[in-house]
């Protein structure tokens, strides 16, 4: 299939293309620069194109997803999606599948209501490794979304005791297994030791606490994954949700975090110009003492990521009911314990911990009021938009079908000082300094943080821009830069709620609104990594497999996950084979 999209106003960071009018010409499912006269066109005249968006940390499938669906049945028959049915060659065809959800939604659901607002890549960013399969199977029913997954570390008992044992080559090698059973993509560290902790009826509460058992801190475990990941030169750096999530002094405690992370080298294989992505650091920007006398940091925290090779996620709160789930279980039952509702905890063999419980933000609670400021200011103090990604860490500080509302925040300093006016509790003006910034985002920073910055923190190069070779992801909405207010906050948010075209490998899948193609199941990425020295690889294995005998509940082919499961995917090589790393 061939398509011309002419006359819209392109943004392409990637390829420093801001608002200019062009063409953008797609043949196979690819960008090009020249196709035939029979091309079909979309006029894209006053309207704004970008690359299809990029939500590289969203918690949409595997098991923690699926018991948030049992725990609150009320969740899933919020917004229904009824099925539309439509006449084709004399037979009635299904276009969707029916579905629902607020903060939980069906699996079909999510990426129906991706797609719509122009959204084609979305990666999960945590599941236990005995889970895989699932997760796999979940994201072989996700239409119109390309995928991807990173597998839980940091409280896994064989990846603990090889770094207690200084044997980090070792720790490679399962490392290295670990993604070949699991068909994942990253490696993701949340409270590294913290949930380890939780299984002694204990938590973590700083970098430097003890981990009981393995005699190990919070900060040696970053510190050898990291230097795990750049030895076998991953396309994406440490994943890292840290310690002391959501408590006063939070902020000191990320910074500590990130400076053990910092120590390893860049590998030289990968584009990556970082050694650890840290994830929702809205959730580490608090000071104080307690929550009487919390106030925001995110000053002091953008100050440490300006100054550092590092990159971040926001974790925008919407003020929203929703549902939060994490790998970090400790913090999960602190929620529960305030707010006394629902509550599971998935504990999965020794490997890992999750939580879930849900939570109402409400903009008259003082403590949740300072949480959305904080956000923001993140966001609008780091200078690099490279730096800052876009997201609510779904559903964790509030749904993905709320990113319309954020965009408008960044965008429209009045449409925050009305939030602030009439939402929040009247103490957050002395806790934050929100009012004082008065940055908008442009068409241009809302194209980086969004799809650009995010597909490059990934390592996917085919993603998140529009240049020749690119994957003819594209997003078309009705905004007109030069006759709309690109600071009017309901313009803003109605034209990035719904798509007037959304095109994914160059196939409409969404016009007005509407989802008019679901056929496309999207792919996929795994990471294969090759650990290239046999004598230390077959010795990990005869560790693994003694003390799987000896200490799991489950078998070592709990963890094996074919390619069967993953038919439509994009493998990415990895390694200690490809030279460079340390």
């Amino acid at each position: 299939m061939e398509l011309i999209i002419k006359n819209g106003y392109v943004y392409d960071p990637k390829n420093g293309i801001d608002g200019e009018v062009k063409d953008i010409m797609v043949k196979d499912g690819i960008i090009v620069d020249k196709v035939s006269k029979d091309a079909t066109v979309i006029d894209a005249k006053n309207m704004v194109v970008m690359p299809g968006g990029v939500d590289h940390h969203t918690h949409i499938a595997g098991t923690k997803v699926c018991t948030g669906r049992m725990l609150r049945p009320e969740d899933i028959r919020k917004n229904p999606d009824p099925m539309v049915l439509f006449e084709h060659q004399d037979r009635v065809m299904g276009v969707k599948r029916g579905g629902g959800g607020h903060s939980l939604m069906s699996t079909w659901t999510t990426g129906y209501r991706y797609a719509q607002m122009g959204y084609t890549t979305a990666f999960d960013p945590a599941f236990a490794p005995s889970g895989a399969k699932h997760v796999h199977e979940e994201f072989e029913r996700m239409p119109l979304l390309d995928n991807g997954c990173m597998f839980l570390s940091s409280n896994n008992w064989m990846i603990l005791k090889y770094i207690h044992d200084g044997e980090l080559d070792k720790a490679a090698a399962y490392v290295s297994w670990l993604l070949d059973q699991t068909k994942a993509y990253a490696i993701k560290l949340v409270n590294p030791g913290g949930v380890e902790a939780w299984s002694w009826g204990q938590n973590i509460e700083n970098g430097q606490d003890p981990v009981p058992y393995f005699n190990l801190s919070p900060n040696e475990i970053i510190s050898g994954l990291t230097d795990v990941n750049e030895m076998l030169n991953m396309p994406h750096a440490v994943h890292l949700h840290g310690n002391n999530l959501g408590s006063p002094g939070s902020y000191e405690t990320f910074m500590d975090n990130a400076k053990a992370a910092l120590r390893s080298q860049v590998n030289t294989v990968s584009e990556r110009d970082t050694s650890i992505h840290a994830t929702h650091v809205q959730f580490y920007t608090y000071g104080g003492e307690s929550m009487k006398d919390i106030d925001s940091r995110a000053e002091d925290v953008a100050k440490f990521i300006n100054s550092n090779p590092i990159t971040i996620d926001v974790g925008f709160l919407t003020l929203d009911e929703t549902t939060t789930m994490t790998g970090d279980g400790p913090m999960e039952y602190h929620l529960y314990a305030i707010t006394n509702r629902k509550w599971a905890n998935n504990d999965i063999g020794i490997e890992c911990g999750s939580g879930i419980t849900p939570f109402h933000y409400k903009g008259k609670n003082l403590v949740n009021a300072i949480q959305w400021a904080a956000g923001l200011e993140l966001a609008l103090l780091i200078d690099d938009p490279w730096k800052a990604l876009f997201g609510t860490d779904h559903p964790n500080a509030g749904p993905f079908i709320r990113y319309p509302d954020v965009i408008s925040w960044l965008m429209s300093s009045k449409e925050r000082q009305r939030i602030i006016d009439e939402k929040l509790n009247k103490k957050v003006k002395s806790r934050t300094i929100i009012e004082s910034l008065d940055r908008e985002y442009s068409l241009y920073d809302i194209a980086t943080v969004t799809r650009a910055a995010n597909a490059k923190v990934l390592g996917l190069k085919e993603k998140g821009h529009l240049g020749l070779g690119a994957e003819a992801d594209i997003a078309i909405y009705e905004l007109d830069p030069e006759n709309d207010k690109l600071n009017d906050a309901p313009t803003i948010k109605k034209a990035f709620t719904k798509t007037k075209y959304t095109i994914k490998d160059g196939e409409v899948v969404v016009k007005d609104g509407k989802i008019v193609n679901s056929t496309n199941m999207g792919k996929t990425y795994v990471t294969e990594s090759k650990f290239n020295d046999k004598e230390v690889y077959s010795s990990m294995l005869e560790d693994v497999e003694r003390l799987f005998k000896r200490y799991y509940a489950m078998q070592m082919s709990t963890y094996y996950t074919g390619y069967e499961y993953v038919p439509h995917r994009k493998v990415i090589k990895a390694g200690n084979d490809l030279g460079g790393g340390q």
